[in-house]
């Protein structure tokens, strides 16, 4: 039994951090009920067509889920959530800011209503403040947060790769449910989980807030590499090809020294011989490393920094990272189904002992519509009243 059976999540959700957060919980047996736009769905279903017609965002963010196609601003969809919420144990929405109040769905009702209830508000600056009313996408936020001014090359701030703002939004989002859910078995009661996309950044930035508030300046963009450890970044083969590698403390310079470069006596060379003289070298040091590397592939780099106890890594492509041993090595990969046929995907990163994750398939838009009303008591012609009337 995994340990969120006979939890029902109702979601009023979009695009990617409220759907990471009840993907989460559908993988740990919750049954997460999504609703969606009629015809179109979730917008995030468009983004791209890339996985046998399907988006990749929504590929990845909403197997294990249920979709009911629902006109939120129909006369009669209030009733259809009020009959949804009053059967849930958690509503979970990241619509435009007050959205959610003007369809009745306010925390604060709903919790009147429901005392048991968890509600959970992602937004991008809460529901106060002078942003309070202000859009917020990924890519926004990282720049309102600091993380672009602390990304990229000395000439060039850049957004991170993957959208981190959406993706740390929610997981804490999912961890604050599980928490909620936690105190309600403690006190009977639900409660009110708000997680905003500027404040989980404002937790993500905590190491470049402090080093710049009390240090006087940013840490400094630097690529590929450690702004402020050396040597700690990207180093070049002779054969071309790119190996990471970082060196944390002394002992490990010494080592690096001795078994990779072949030269003991540098680590106690005083221009060297400390993390904060490699870092005001740091291209004296580089130019000491690509020396070397310079005369060896880059599976003998490798070689040499495994054998020196030196950690170190590849540059991977997505490709590679699907096609990655260690994935391989520890049958990462399931298959779960979709409108398109069998996909494969990874299992979650939390492996228990005492159960697997689920990995249900991924609904095509609405798919669950007519059980799901039925269930919540609308008769058949009350259903087909909504069918004609494009409500659902």
């Amino acid at each position: 039994m995994r340990p969120l059976e006979g939890i029902t999540v109702v979601a009023l959700e979009q695009a990617v951090a409220a759907p990471f957060a009840t993907r989460q919980l559908a993988d740990l047996g919750a049954r997460v009920i999504k609703i969606e736009r009629p015809g179109t769905g979730d917008f995030a279903r468009g983004y791209d067509h890339t996985v046998k017609g399907l988006c990749s965002h929504f590929v990845w963010l909403n197997r294990s889920k249920e979709s009911l196609t629902l006109d939120v601003k129909h006369a009669r969809a209030k009733e259809v959530l009020a009959r949804l919420v009053a059967r849930a144990d958690v509503f979970i929405q990241n619509l435009a800011p007050g959205a959610a109040a003007r369809l009745g769905l306010g925390a604060m009702p709903l919790l009147e209503r429901h005392p048991r209830l968890i509600v959970c508000d992602v937004s991008g600056y809460g529901d106060s403040g002078p942003y309070a009313h202000k859009k917020a996408y990924d890519l926004l936020v990282q720049s309102e947060a600091g993380v672009v001014s602390v990304t990229g090359t000395p000439d060039t701030p850049s957004k991170v790769g993957v959208s981190i703002v959406d993706i740390a939004a929610g997981m804490y989002a999912y961890s604050g449910i599980l928490t909620a859910l936690y105190q309600r078995e403690k006190t009977g009661r639900g409660g009110r989980v708000e997680v905003t996309m500027f404040e989980a950044m404002g937790e993500w930035m905590g190491y470049p807030l402090y080093y710049a508030h009390f240090g006087g300046d940013a840490p400094a963009r630097s690529g590929p590499d450690h702004a402020t450890i050396a040597p700690y970044g990207r180093f070049t083969a002779g054969d071309g090809r790119n190996v990471m590698l970082g060196v944390q403390n002394e002992r490990e310079w010494a080592a690096f020294c001795s078994k990779v470069l072949g030269d003991p006596a540098l680590s106690l060379d005083p221009r060297y011989d400390s993390n904060s003289k490699r870092n005001e070298r740091r291209g004296e040091v580089a130019a000491l490393i690509n020396e070397v590397f310079s005369k060896l592939t880059v599976e003998e780099v490798t070689a040499k920094l495994d054998a020196a106890g030196i950690a170190n890594a590849r540059i991977n492509t997505p490709e590679e990272v699907w096609t990655h041993a260690q994935f391989k090595a520890r049958s990462r990969w399931r298959e779960m189904g979709s409108p398109a046929g069998p996909i494969a995907t990874l299992l979650p990163p939390a492996t228990h002992d005492g159960f697997e994750a689920r990995i249900g398939a991924i609904p095509a838009v609405g798919e669950h519509t007519g059980a799901i009303l039925r269930e919540v008591g609308l008769a058949d012609t009350e259903i087909a009243e909504l069918h004609a009337a494009a409500a659902i």
